[in-house]
């Protein structure tokens, strides 16, 4: 990704049963390709915690219990003009009612 575009980066918070799922989808709308590389994310290791409220459906915990539960958090860039497109694609695949994604412009990325 070039400073010349409008870049952001996406945090997204997810178990780790669907890291591979949410990889997919993002490479199927071409999020983390930077200059001469495609498929660039990392992902770590988080602990997460909620609680769901009265009328959920959630994919983990108890409605009105606290919940603390280990999650991934992926890290992961795209242009601006792709992240409603990008969006959709995981929150396709990501198993929550509400995910948890937040989206970051970047004012630069790194690259010349």
């Amino acid at each position: 990704m070039s400073t010349g575009r409008g870049c952001c980066k996406l945090e997204i918070f997810l178990p780790a049963t669907h890291l591979e799922v949410v990889k997919q989808a993002l490479r199927e709308v071409d999020a983390g390709h930077i200059g001469n590389y495609d498929c660039c994310l990392s992902y770590s290791p988080v602990t997460s915690c909620w609680r769901p409220l009265p009328g959920t459906h959630p994919y983990l915990g108890r409605t009105d219990e606290v919940s603390c539960e280990p999650e991934l958090k992926v890290e992961v860039t795209c242009y601006l003009e792709r992240l409603d497109e990008t969006l959709k694609a995981v929150r396709r695949v990501h198993p929550y009612e509400e995910p948890v994604i937040y989206a970051i412009p970047l004012l630069q990325t790194g690259l010349p």
